[in-house]
């Protein structure tokens, strides 16, 4: 048990350490270096599974490795709460010394004061008492004590003052709000919501007019979003109520293609005003890194893209007209990909299975600006990122496009394994700018009366992210705090003084003078502690400003 015992103590006063500590935290940056350069779930699970398919050696490897969940690994949480334990058992006991030291007096003079790396000799004209007087007031904004010849080593009447004991707890204050600032953010990612949705604003539409989509949000429910996360401790139901509609997307580019400024017009509405109608709601106007703060919560304008307008006719003359956002897979000139899915009128096809295997399926690239190249001049490139002579290239699928299943189907992917497994066959392609029309035959051999496939237009949609994170002003007083105090830990320095009086007889005077001996020991940086001292004597002593040939300061090296 003596033997546990002592391992024990051991490993916690390894453990809090400040060496320990510090450790800990440069192991805490390292395993985060992944974090910043690789993919992460908790952000996008899509990039992650593209990097894997891009790198079939390595990107197994990380996964095991959680590298694609760092923030969240078993490793980098064990060195987080070793950290805390670490700062917390270091800070206690410091904390308790600190006070323990302020409340006591400051250490008695040596016994040999001239063997101290700073000190001074120098013979006033004044009495011990008067001596003390001065060299009191001089030392004003010091801790100062005072020891009568008994208490004091040298058998003479002596003070010590110290400065600089808030070093160490600008110190202390800057752990404590290391550790407040990990608390806090903890505590802010366990609470915490964060949702995106995509909104066509309709305000730039080319070829025919669009369908007319909702263009309002209502910050009510978590099926609202197009994607929504939170903390494990948010159930769903903490919601800010409000609402915002969006009433446009405006980018400015230049010559080259290269964004200027994003920008989006909207009105909001509180929960008090939700009920008014849109028009009287306030406006504000988003735009980069500016967003929009209400009750606690931020919305942000996060992207843009383009929804292309597909209509499809069949052999009876119903149609389908669907306006769905495309992926852009070019952030220069916004070249996007997408799919569109359709399931036929049900009066050609009463039989369900029958009806599931005659299904249209388009995927395809949308360009805002058509350029094409290629051997043949059919590839198609976007060749400048606004809505200047929109086009598509579309491939037309039939059979089972999944829609049926009840299995979630990727907004911009089709099932690669219908298309494996047949269950969904290619028939054909077609290149088509805004306002064609292309006849497709989708029966067996290209045969039976052909459906059309025609590209109405398309319009610019807007990324909006809703985030509530409730600490995030705890988070700005911890940083602010512990930045302050690191601040006074670097610029506070510890200084220490001993004066010792005896009595003397001044040669230039009738009356008794003082034998004033000065000593001062930098506790921590000695940088520029010479011209201080001096500084410091002069006002012990009353001397000038220039140094007569009765002062005596030394500095040993």
């Amino acid at each position: 048990m003596d033997l546990a015992v002592r391992w024990w103590k051991k490993f916690w006063h390894w453990l809090t350490s400040m060496r320990t500590a510090l450790v800990l935290l440069f192991l805490l940056a390292f395993i985060a270096v992944p974090g910043a350069i690789l993919p992460q779930r908790n952000v996008s699970t899509a990039r992650v599974d593209e990097y894997i398919a891009a790198n079939p050696t390595m990107g197994p490897i990380y996964d095991r490795l959680a590298l694609f969940d760092i923030f969240s690994s078993p490793v980098f949480i064990a060195l987080l709460t070793l950290l805390m334990v670490s700062l917390v058992g270091c800070i206690i006991p410091r904390s308790i010394d600190h006070y323990r030291a302020f409340k006591a007096r400051p250490t008695r003079a040596p016994k040999f004061l001239h063997k101290m790396p700073f000190h001074a000799k120098v013979e006033v004209e004044q009495n011990v008492e008067d001596a003390i007087a001065a060299a009191t007031k001089a030392l004003k904004g010091w801790r100062v004590a005072r020891y009568t010849a008994e208490e004091d080593r040298a058998g003479a009447v002596s003070i010590a003052a110290e400065r600089g004991y808030s070093r160490e707890l600008a110190n202390l204050v800057f752990h404590i709000a290391i550790v407040g600032l990990i608390i806090t953010g903890t505590l802010g990612r366990m609470t915490y919501y964060e949702g995106q949705v995509i909104v066509v604003t309709n305000s730039e539409a080319r070829g025919a007019v669009p369908v007319e989509q909702s263009r309002v949000f209502c910050n009510t429910s978590p099926a609202n979003f197009d994607s929504f996360k939170a903390g494990p401790l948010f159930d769903g139901t903490g919601l800010t109520p409000f609402c915002f509609q969006s009433e446009n997307f405006l980018a400015k580019y230049l010559p080259n293609g290269q964004a200027e400024s994003f920008s989006s017009d909207i009105r909001y509405a509180d929960a008090d005003a939700m009920a008014k109608d849109p028009s009287e709601w306030q406006p504000y106007t988003l735009r980069v890194n500016h967003p929009l703060r209400i009750h606690g919560d931020r919305v942000y304008l996060q992207g843009h893209g383009f929804a292309p307008q597909i209509t499809v006719t069949w052999p009876n003359g119903e149609s389908r007209t669907q306006m769905v956002q495309f992926q852009p897979t070019d952030l220069t000139f916004f070249l996007s990909q997408g799919v569109m899915r359709f399931d036929p009128p049900a009066g050609m096809f009463p039989d369900l299975g029958e009806r599931r295997q005659n299904q249209i399926a388009i995927d395809g690239a949308f360009a805002p600006t058509a350029a094409w190249g290629g051997e043949d001049g059919t590839e198609l490139a976007s060749a400048f990122p606004s809505m200047q002579d929109p086009a598509v290239a579309l491939n037309i699928y039939v059979g089972d496009a999944g829609l049926d299943t009840g299995r979630p189907q990727n907004l911009f992917e089709l099932d690669q394994d219908l298309i494996n497994n047949g269950q969904l066959n290619k028939v054909t392609r077609v290149d088509l700018k805004a306002g064609e029309e292309a006849e497709v035959a989708i029966g067996p051999d290209g045969t039976g009366e052909p459906i059309k496939v025609r590209f109405d237009g398309a319009a610019e949609y807007a990324n909006y992210q809703i985030s509530r994170d409730s600490t995030q002003v705890w988070t700005l007083v911890w940083a602010t705090l512990m930045l302050a105090a690191l601040a006074g830990s670097l610029l506070i320095k510890r200084r220490r003084i001993w004066v010792r009086f005896v009595p003397a007889h001044s040669p230039s005077a009738a009356t008794a003078g003082t034998r004033v001996e000065i000593a001062g020991l930098a506790r921590t940086d000695r940088a520029g502690w010479g011209g201080e001292f001096d500084t410091v004597v002069r006002a012990i002593t009353g001397q000038p400003d220039e140094v007569d040939d009765d002062y005596d300061t030394t500095e040993d090296l």
